[in-house]
C-alpha cells in the first residue's frame, strides 16, 4: 500500500512541477528572456503561477489523473489530462477576469500555457509506457510468431506487449497490403505460406493463431507445419466466443481436434426449444454419461420446471449434479441413482416425478464389451428402453426420445442390433398414439466415454504406440455439444414415430485422426510416436452408415437433421419376439439370443464367434477344488451414452 501512495504523490508532484514549467515556456515563447527584465511581465508570471498552482492541483485530483498507472497509459488517461488542464486554465482565466488583471496578460501566453502543460503531462507518461513496452529485457519470454495481422492479431499483440507473456517477433498474413508494415513495432514478415521458412529461420517457441474465423484446412496446415519443427500452436476462441470483443492472453487455448474437423456452426430454433422444454418436468436417463450429462446442461438453459437426472453409476451422477450446482440462476433438479432395467425403481421414479419429457440416453455402447457381454447389453439396451418407454406411455408423457447410434444400421455386433431393436420398439409404441416417440441416430462423438479420442490422448501421453484397428477404417464424428443440440432440436420437431438422423458431415479416417492428434501434441507421427495397426475388433465394421440401403432419407425443417424412412413393425409382431429374447437372456442362452436378434433385425450379420477367455491354470500346490471359477468376462456399469 505504501509504494502505491508514494507513486501517486510522486506523479502529483511531477504534474504540479509542470505548471511553472509550462508558464515559463509560454512566457519564453512570447517574450524570449526579456520578460525577466520587465517588472510587469515578471509580476504577471508570478500572479499567473499563484493562481494556476492551486487551481490545477484541484482539477488534477478532481478529474482522476492518479487513478491510472503510467505503465499502462492509454487514451482514457489522455482525455482526463486534457479535461483537467483546459478546465483548470479556464478557471484561472476566469479568476483573472474577476480580479481585473486579465487585460495585463498577453493572449499568446494564455493560449500557449495549457498547450505546454498538456504536452508536459502526456509526454512523460507515453514515453514511460513506450520504454517499458519496448526496452525491458526479454529475459525468458517465449518468442512467438503471430498468424493473422487483422483486428484480432492487433489486439493480441497489444496484450502481449502489455503483459509480457510472450515476445512477438513477427506476423504472417495473406493480405498483401500489410506486407512490410508493422503493428506496434512488430513486422508483418510475409504470407502464411512462408510459415515453414520462418520456423527454420527464427528461434521460435510458439505459434499464436489470431484468426478466429480460420477454416479447418488452414488450421491443419499451420498445425502440421509447426508440428514438424516441434513448435506448439495455440489459438484464440471462435468468433462466437469472441463476441464480447475481448482479446486477452488468458483466452488463448491449445488447438483442439474440433478446430481441425471443419464442422459448420449449428443454428437452433431457440424459441421452439423454449416452447418444448420451458416449465416441463424432464427426465434424462443415463444422466452421468457423456451425452446424458450434456443433455442435462443444455436442458437446464431452457428453464424446465424440474430436471430429473437418473444414473446407475454413482460418480457420474455426482459429477453432473456438481455441474447443476454451478449453473448461473440454478434449476430445480433431482439426482436419482437407479437402473433402467429395475421395474420397481423405475415405476417409483415415474410415480414420484411424473415426467412430461423423457430423454433416454442410458445404454451400453462399447462394441467389444457388449459383444463379450451380449446378455447384459441386450438387457440394458433393449429391455431398459422397453421399460422406460412403457412407463412413459402409461404415465402420459408428452414426448419420449431415444438416443440411438449409426451402429444400428446394418449391424454387425450385438450393440448395434440391440439399439436397432430399441428403435423398432419405440416406433411400434408410437403407432398406438398418446406420447410422441422419437428416435435420433448419429455417429461417434468427440471425447465421449469409451470413444477413441480419449484412448489416443492417453496413448500419446504415454509416448505411444497409438493403436488403430485398420489403416482404412472410417467413422463419423461430431462434438458432444453439437450432437446434443441437434438431439434436442429433433425432439422439439418430432410428432411421433420419426427416426431422425443427424448430419455428421463426411466420415473421417481414424488413421488421419490419430496422426492429427499426435501433431497437436507437438510430435511427428512415425518419428516421435509409433502408429500401430492391430486389426478389427469383434463386431467392428470398416465403415459405418447412417442409413440402411432401404431407408430413403428425406429432409426436415432443419438443414442438419434428416429423417429416415425406416422399416416399421407392429407392436403385435414385436411382442412375442421380445418375449423370446427375454427368455434367452434369463437363461443366459447366447445361441438363442443370437437367433432372436437375427429374427428381429434381419440385416444383422453377427461377427465370428469369440474365442473362449482363458484362465491361467492353478498352481500345482493348490488342490483344483479349492480354486474358484473366475469370471474373466469384462463388465461395465449401465451408465449413459
Amino acid at each position: 500500500m505504501l509504494p502505491l501512495v508514494l507513486n501517486r504523490w510522486a506523479a502529483f508532484l511531477h504534474d504540479l512541477l509542470w505548471v511553472p514549467l509550462a508558464l515559463l515556456l509560454a512566457f519564453l515563447v512570447r517574450f524570449d528572456l526579456q520578460f525577466l527584465d520587465s517588472g510587469s511581465h515578471l509580476a504577471a508570471f508570478v500572479l499567473l503561477l499563484a493562481l494556476s498552482l492551486p487551481v490545477q492541483a484541484v482539477t488534477f485530483t478532481y478529474f482522476g489523473l492518479y487513478r491510472g498507472i503510467w505503465r499502462f497509459a492509454s487514451v482514457p488517461d489522455m482525455m482526463r489530462i486534457l479535461r483537467a488542464v483546459w478546465v483548470g486554465a479556464a478557471v484561472t482565466m476566469l479568476l483573472l477576469a474577476v480580479s481585473g488583471r486579465a487585460g495585463s496578460l498577453p493572449v499568446a501566453v494564455l493560449a500557449a500555457y495549457p498547450l505546454f502543460l498538456t504536452i508536459g503531462l502526456t509526454a512523460p507518461r507515453l514515453t514511460y509506457r513506450w520504454f517499458k513496452d519496448h526496452y525491458r529485457p526479454s529475459g525468458n519470454r517465449r518468442r512467438a510468431l503471430v498468424i493473422g495481422a487483422g483486428w484480432s492479431g492487433d489486439l493480441l499483440v497489444r496484450e502481449l506487449i502489455k503483459t509480457r507473456a510472450y515476445l512477438p517477433v513477427g506476423f504472417l498474413d495473406d493480405d498483401s497490403r500489410k506486407l512490410g508494415r508493422d503493428l506496434h513495432g512488430v513486422p508483418v514478415l510475409g504470407p502464411i505460406s512462408e510459415l515453414d521458412a520462418r520456423l527454420r529461420e527464427l528461434d521460435l517457441h510458439i505459434v499464436l493463431i489470431a484468426m478466429p474465423g480460420a477454416g479447418a484446412a488452414l488450421m491443419r496446415r499451420i498445425v502440421d507445419v509447426a508440428a514438424h519443427y516441434g513448435v506448439p500452436c495455440v489459438t484464440l476462441p471462435s468468433l462466437e466466443k469472441l463476441a464480447d470483443g475481448r482479446v486477452e492472453v488468458s483466452r488463448l487455448r491449445e488447438v483442439e481436434l474440433e478446430d481441425l474437423l471443419g464442422r459448420e456452426v449449428i443454428t437452433l430454433d431457440d424459441a421452439g426449444l423454449h416452447a418444448f422444454l420451458e416449465g416441463k418436468r424432464v427426465l434424462v436417463t443415463g444422466a452421468g454419461g457423456s451425452i446424458g450429462s450434456e443433455l442435462c446442461r443444455q436442458v437446464a438453459r431452457y428453464a424446465p420446471q424440474c430436471l430429473i437426472m437418473l444414473e446407475h453409476a454413482e460418480y457420474g451422477l455426482y459429477a453432473v449434479e456438481r455441474d447443476m450446482q454451478r449453473l448461473d440462476g440454478g434449476v430445480a433438479y433431482a439426482a436419482l441413482l437407479g437402473d433402467v432395467t429395475d421395474p420397481v425403481r423405475m415405476r417409483q421414479v415415474f410415480d414420484a416425478h411424473r415426467p412430461q419429457v423423457v430423454l433416454h440416453a442410458a445404454a451400453y455402447k462399447h462394441v467389444p464389451l457388449v459383444e463379450h457381454n451380449a446378455v447384459e447389453g441386450v438387457k440394458v439396451n433393449v429391455f431398459g428402453t422397453k421399460l422406460v418407454a412403457d412407463l412413459a406411455a402409461a404415465y402420459g408423457c408428452e414426448k419420449f426420445l431415444l438416443v440411438s447410434t449409426d451402429k444400428a444400421v446394418g449391424p454387425t455386433n450385438v450393440m448395434g442390433a440391440s439399439k436397432r431393436i430399441a428403435e423398432l420398439y419405440c416406433q411400434s409404441v408410437a403407432e398406438a398414439g398418446g406420447a410422441a416417440f422419437i428416435v435420433t441416430r448419429f455417429g461417434n462423438v468427440m471425447g465421449s466415454t469409451g470413444s477413441v479420442v480419449p484412448l489416443f490422448r492417453r496413448q500419446i501421453a504415454e509416448g505411444g504406440p497409438v493403436t488403430v484397428t485398420h489403416p482404412e477404417i472410417t467413422r463419423y464424428f461430431m462434438t458432444i455439444p453439437e450432437a446434443v443440440s441437434l438431439i434436442l432440436q429433433a425432439a422439439a420437431m418430432g410428432s411421433g414415430g420419426e427416426v431422425f438422423v443427424l448430419d455428421m458431415g463426411k466420415p473421417i479416417r481414424i488413421r488421419d485422426l490419430a496422426e492429427e492428434m499426435i501433431r497437436l501434441s507437438g510430435h511427428e507421427p512415425g518419428r516421435d510416436i509409433e502408429l500401430r495397426f492391430i486389426g478389427l475388433r469383434p463386431g467392428e465394421k470398416l465403415h459405418e452408415d447412417l442409413f440402411h440401403e432401404h431407408e430413403n432419407p428425406i429432409g426436415t425443417g432443419h438443414p442438419k437433421i434428416l429423417q429416415a424412412q425406416a422399416r416399421r413393425v407392429s407392436r403385435g409382431w414385436v411382442a412375442p419376439r421380445l418375449q423370446a429374447l427375454e427368455q434367452a437372456c434369463s437363461r443366459f442362452d447366447e445361441a438363442a439370443l443370437q437367433n432372436v436378434l437375427r429374427e428381429l433385425v434381419p440385416e444383422y450379420q453377427a461377427a465370428a464367434p469369440l474365442p473362449a477367455a482363458s484362465v491361467p491354470p492353478p498352481a500345482a500346490s493348490v488342490p483344483p477344488a479349492a480354486v474358484p471359477k473366475l469370471a474373466v468376462v469384462p463388465g461395465i456399469h449401465p451408465g449413459g451414452a
